[in-house]
């Protein structure tokens, strides 16, 4: 059977009465069963994304309503305190993360290449981590650094700038589904974790993957030679082979996840939507667990009710290391199955004495966030007025706007491509931009809001092949990918009218473009090589290239005090409302 705890307290006492009634003795449990039971514990978490310090994430409570007041939670300090204290409940724990551990992160660790946060979960002892999409933003060869370390160089920001000899991850990255030219998948598949509990050994086969569609949203770039296959099929496929190696309950590690209809409960799975559910429809019910991520939503449910032949119990731990599943699993020896399964989503608190209890990482942490204070306090400059990366009903977001027009401006010249417009993707910007009283604005709020390091490139493109792209954005799906332009370059669109001819009046500085005539076209490296599926730029030739775009964006700010907030005045949606 299984079962999902929906409160804490709830949770507490089912612990309490199942250890009252059978006895614990060297983590085994006699006398209700067929057999001794083992009391098994899985500590997950996913899309960590480096936030070691204690930002100011916040978060409703597992289990309160939907308008509970929001609490501070997270850190790299508290994160450990509470593993630390999930492993003295139950010492026969194993921790896994469902990818996105790093990149995309707060400048303290991403600054530093997530160095930070490899060393941080390297104190803490992990055990396994999926890879993410995430995990490839910065190419193949420094995911390969970061398993096994080292200080070479693969990237514009330089490694073991503030510790040297990075040992590289203690723990082991899978990548089942990832696979090389040669088959071979780019990490192992799987690892097993074995407890040795009273005498008796039971295994742990953790299967780890990532999204299917990671090449649509990495640089293709970082990708290349790699094939990314279904996700269920793969687990499926290694069945037999976790179980020759030992494996007596099997689990998914898949950075993939679903989103709770609105008004729902999280704890029914038949409340789920998105593209987890597709693959837990496929998958085989060897599998005991799904443990997943990438929507950065918090959920624990069976999806029995879904399927009763398919009883998984699925997991996501929210985000940024604010909340941990605790997953307890009852393993009958005499029977050699697991016979009952719940989990919980926790809050990582934020008690002032954590500093304390977890002294190394404290430290850690201290080191790189001095090391990233002058640099994140830096002023660049002043502007106007905030900055918002929030799209307002056209599609347009000022910030948007602003780092479009950065972008053309720092590629204008010949030397550097002669661009004429410039396009930015939505999914490249993180945080807005919020300018001190005085309209001062610093390095690290530049940093939040473009963590990814791109490099500039322009792009020759045909009118034709620009308008193909502006009817990509309403292509892809419910959700439109709408590109920030740069100042002077304008269109209307109407999604009510059928696809492929959604944009009109697209114009150049108050001209029509024409189909058959060359613009130049600034974008990050992400974009041109066709990343977010707009494979109209790939081929496109390059006619240009540049610096970060984080670099394009600081002098931008620099080159002019009180730099204006730009109009939302690009893109008009005509769509009848």
């Amino acid at each position: 059977m299984s079962g999902v705890a929906k409160s804490g307290w709830a949770f507490a006492a089912l612990l309490l009465a199942g250890c009252a009634q059978t006895g614990m003795q060297s983590g085994v449990r006699t006398g209700d069963g067929p057999g001794p039971l083992a009391q098994l514990q899985i500590i997950a978490f996913n899309d960590f994304h480096g936030h070691i310090g204690a930002d100011d994430q916040q978060v409703v409570p597992p289990g309160a309503s939907q308008g509970a007041a929001r609490v501070k939670a997270g850190g790299a300090v508290h994160f450990a305190a509470a593993i630390a204290k999930l492993r003295a409940e139950n010492p026969n724990s194993a921790v896994v993360t469902a990818g996105d551990l790093i990149s995309a992160s707060p400048l303290a660790s991403g600054h530093f290449l997530d160095e930070p946060t490899v060393r941080a979960m390297n104190v803490i002892g992990i055990d396994y981590s999926a890879l993410g999409n995430h995990e490839f933003d910065r190419g193949q060869q420094e995911i390969r650094r970061m398993q096994a370390g080292g200080c070479a160089k693969y990237t514009l920001l330089e490694p073991c700038q503030v510790m040297a000899d990075f040992p590289g991850a203690r723990f082991g990255f899978l990548a089942a589904n990832t696979l090389q030219a040669d088959g071979k998948s780019l990490f192992p598949a799987y690892g097993i974790k074995r407890f040795d509990i009273g005498g008796r050994n039971v295994r742990i086969g953790f299967v780890g993957m990532t999204l299917k569609g990671t090449p649509a949203i990495v640089s293709p770039r970082s990708v290349e030679g790699l094939s990314f296959r279904d996700e269920a099929e793969t687990a499926n496929a290694l069945i037999p082979t976790l179980r020759a190696a030992g494996a007596d309950i099997l689990a998914v590690l898949v950075h993939e996840g679903g989103n709770m209809k609105p008004d729902t409960d999280p704890a029914d799975c038949a409340n789920m939507i998105g593209d987890l559910k597709p693959i837990l429809a496929k998958l085989d019910p060897a599998y005991a667990l799904v443990i997943s991520g990438h929507t950065h939503q918090a959920y624990v449910c069976s999806y029995a009710p879904v399927d009763p032949t398919r009883p998984f119990l699925v997991t996501s731990a929210g985000q940024y290391g604010t909340l941990v599943t605790r997953i307890t699993l009852d393993y009958d020896f005499g029977t050699g199955k697991l016979v009952d399964k719940r989990a919980q989503n926790l809050l990582v608190e934020q008690p002032a004495a954590d500093k304390t209890t977890q002294p190394e990482i404290a430290a850690l942490v201290d080191r790189y966030e001095a090391a990233a204070a002058g640099v994140r306090n830096r002023v660049v400059g002043t502007v106007a007025g905030p900055l918002s990366n929030i799209a307002d009903k056209s599609g347009q977001s000022t910030l948007g706007n602003f780092i479009a027009d950065a972008q053309r401006a720092a590629m204008t010249a010949a030397a550097e491509g002669g661009a004429q417009i410039a396009f930015m993707n939505p999914g490249g910007i993180r945080a807005a931009v919020t300018p001190s009283a005085s309209g001062e604005v610093s390095f690290g709020s530049l940093y939040a809001a473009q963590p990814f390091g791109n490099t500039m490139v322009v792009k020759a493109l045909t009118g034709a092949q620009i308008r193909e792209a502006l009817e990509y954005q309403f292509a892809r799906g419910d959700l439109p990918t709408i590109l920030s332009v740069s100042q002077g370059f304008g269109y209307s669109y109407d999604s009510s009218k059928p696809v492929g001819q959604r944009v009109s009046g697209i114009t150049l500085d108050g001209r029509p473009i024409s189909d058959g005539e060359t613009y130049r076209v600034a974008m990050n490296n992400f974009m041109g090589q066709g990343g977010d599926g707009f494979t109209m730029f790939t081929a496109a030739p390059l006619v240009g290239e540049g610096p970060s775009d984080l670099e394009v964006l600081e002098a931008y700010v620099r080159a002019m005090p009180g730099r204006a907030v730009p109009a939302l005045d690009r893109i008009r949606n005509v769509t009848p409302q």
